[in-house]
């Protein structure tokens, strides 16, 4: 995560001399926690919540996605709730679609609406979020991104993600390190995963994420042949993490002209006129917010995730204990 300073890596000088205000740092996100939880809402169906103790993308939203669509494989109904992120929402919870616009419901919705199928709510108040969607579908698994601290929100399971490459840092709160919540957090979750290859001394199971064949953005100029490899390409990144991305890029063997802006970032036509006709090749996150460019420039590469063996299991046996069949009307399908 080349955009997280880079003192966070190693207990120096800089994260010892902060220390002190990381202690008024977990007093009071654990003050926070405790006040949440005492009146967390419990809702019809059970809740797993996938986050991390770690600022920063994680990988959690393709991990959201593959839970969706393993539960969908063993017969039930998930729904998904998100913050929303990079929308425009205030007090409202919204149900999203692949048509939704990511300037009101946020990119990731998008994305996840699109990646699974499955019912998907977004709203800061992922109660509310949860329970529009409970009433709206005949979900019987609410999955919900990124909500690891929305500790208002009850839940049954919990699964955090790690970054393999970065694990936990110094191993620090903030802001003398990268983490939200003290390492021994992730004591009291189901599942620790980590994106980006195993860290056995932190996971007990990994994935990983690799880019498929280019895209177009605008869908309308489908026909068109995509950059070859070893072309010179803008690679333009509003993510989590940067570098995972433009790494990839170089990888699948493209020279690129790296250009990272903070995640979540609303582009606008202007941000993506680099003053030449060089193909601009960017991530699925960042395309749906440019679809309505009139631009063929421009290019996305699409992910895959690639569980391990030992993720597959895990998941599949907290789905079930979460689930069960007792009782259940399930009727399986196949995961596309």
């Amino acid at each position: 995560m080349a955009s997280l300073p880079a003192f966070w890596r190693r207990d120096g000088s800089l994260a010892r001399a902060l220390s002190p205000l990381v202690w008024v740092f977990r007093r009071l996100a654990g003050g926070r926690r405790r006040r949440l939880a005492a009146n967390a809402c419990r809702l019809g169906a059970p809740v797993l919540v996938v986050g991390s103790v770690f600022v920063g993308g994680s990988g959690k939203t393709p991990l959201v996605g593959w839970l969706a669509r393993r539960a969908r494989t063993k017969g039930y109904r998930p729904g998904i709730v998100l913050r929303g992120y990079g929308g425009g929402l205030r007090r409202r919870c919204l149900a999203v679609h692949g048509a939704s616009d990511p300037r009101v419901v946020g990119d990731e919705a998008v994305m996840t609406a699109r990646a699974t199928n499955a019912p998907v709510y977004v709203g800061r108040d992922r109660c509310r979020a949860a329970a529009a969607l409970l009433a709206s579908s005949r979900c019987d698994l609410v999955i919900s991104d990124d909500g690891l601290q929305h500790y208002r929100l009850g839940r049954d399971a919990e699964v955090a993600v790690l970054d393999s490459d970065w694990g936990l840092g110094n191993g620090r709160c903030l802001p003398a390190g990268p983490l939200r919540e003290p390492p021994e957090r992730l004591r009291e979750v189901d599942l620790v995963v980590a994106n980006g290859g195993p860290r056995p001394d932190l996971a007990s199971a990994s994935f990983r994420l690799r880019p498929t064949s280019l895209a177009p953005v605008t869908g309308s100029l489908a026909s068109r042949s995509p950059p070859d490899t070893g072309q010179r390409v803008h690679a333009v990144a509003a993510i989590g993490v940067p570098a995972r991305f433009f790494n990839a890029l170089r990888d699948a063997g493209f020279q690129i002209i790296p250009h990272a802006f903070a995640d979540h970032h609303r582009f606008h036509a202007d941000d993506l006129a680099f003053g030449d006709s060089r193909p601009v090749v960017m991530t699925a996150k960042d395309a749906v917010k440019c679809e309505g460019f009139d631009d063929g420039r421009l290019w996305y590469m699409p992910v895959e995730l690639y569980p391990d063996a030992a993720l597959v299991r895990q998941a599949e046996d907290l789905i079930e204990r979460l689930c069960g069949t007792d009782g259940a009307d399930h009727e399986a399908t196949s995961e596309s």
